[in-house]
């Protein structure tokens, strides 16, 4: 889910912090940048921009960083943190980096709003998104948020996920009074100023779970919402027919980065913490045991799947999101994931 942005503030902000997080010392970066761009030592500098600040779900990324995946494939990669997700979507598309990392839905915004944005790879086969509530609370079905308090981020596919849960469960979403509360669920509906939350279950489901609430979530795609890819690396298309051996090369370490971590999670946390700050490791744990089955088979790892991308297509025609459907081919591209022979 984005977070809320003043484009044109944010846009003004962004060149000059963009050039200052990779001036300075960006997470993940090599520390070697004598190469002045990669020539002379075979590698590309290439830079990601992540959804969100680091965590669980990237787990993946930072154990090839780690293991030196992207250095074998030739990529001297820089990870830097957005100071929104609405900044990771504008970066790629302003050419100032050549990878992000975008919900779902996101990308399918950017792409209907005629944006060059084009999926190469998912991390989360299925979305995180649902809505949380509290176990103890009276709220055992999502009809029963009728007359009751329902927090959003204010984002519009927010509204979309409340109201497909609700009719699915028979309940009607006008009738819940649904407030806008940013990205303070977790804080809202602890304190008690909502009886439920839109949110990522993975995550801001953990961790009101690790306050010591326990949760009861309804998950979009299992309340009647599609199944689509939650997390999806793109880059553009511009930058993909210009360097598709980039493109591979991103996509072969970053999934043999998630091979590990599906492999062996505890290792993988604890590389992802060795390279960032701030990351509670028991936390971080239970994050990733809940995103596991949300990245799909190791095996297939990185895949799309074309009905799901239809299915995600038809979502966002029916709930206003996009104005037209969108073809498969052009959320994402399969030619970098397709299996080896």
């Amino acid at each position: 889910m984005s977070f809320k942005t003043n484009w044109k503030k944010a846009m003004l902000l962004l060149v000059a912090a963009f050039t200052l997080a990779v001036g300075v010392a960006a997470c993940g970066s090599s520390d070697d940048d004598s190469s002045d761009g990669g020539s002379g030592s075979g590698t590309q500098d290439a830079t990601l921009v992540l959804d969100f600040v680091p965590g669980a779900v990237h787990s993946g990324i930072y154990e090839a960083l780690q293991k030196g995946y992207y250095e074998d494939n030739g990529i001297n990669l820089k990870v830097i943190e957005p100071t929104s997700t609405a900044d990771t979507l504008k970066l790629i598309d302003a050419g100032k980096a050549e990878f992000g990392i975008a919900d779902g839905i996101d990308l399918a915004t950017q792409i209907n709003d005629g944006r060059e944005a084009q999926g190469i790879m998912a991390i989360a086969q299925r979305p995180p998104g649902g809505l949380i509530t509290l176990e103890d609370s009276d709220i055992t079905d999502p009809k029963q948020l009728e007359g009751q308090t329902v927090g959003v981020t204010g984002v519009p596919s927010d509204n979309a996920i409340l109201d497909t849960i609700m009719k699915d469960a028979g309940g009607n979403p006008d009738d819940a009074d649904v407030v806008t509360i940013g990205f303070n669920g977790v804080q809202a509906l602890e304190s008690g100023k909502v009886k439920a939350f839109t949110g990522f279950i993975p995550a801001d489901g953990v961790q009101v779970e690790a306050d010591g609430y326990p949760t009861r979530s309804f998950a979009l795609d299992e309340n009647g919402g599609p199944s689509y890819p939650g997390l999806v690396v793109f880059s553009t298309e511009s930058k993909i027919g210009d360097d598709p051996d980039l493109m591979q090369g991103f996509v072969d370490a970053t999934i043999k980065g998630y091979q590990d971590a599906l492999a062996d999670p505890q290792q993988a946390i604890d590389d992802l913490i060795s390279q960032t700050q701030g990351i509670d490791k028991d936390l971080a744990m239970k994050s990733f045991d809940a995103w596991i089955p949300l990245l799909g088979p190791s095996k297939t790892f990185g895949q799309f799947n074309q009905k799901n991308l239809e299915s995600l297509s038809q979502f966002m025609i029916d709930n206003g999101l996009a104005d037209k459907p969108i073809a498969p081919d052009r959320y994402a591209t399969t030619q970098f994931t397709q299996p080896k022979e």
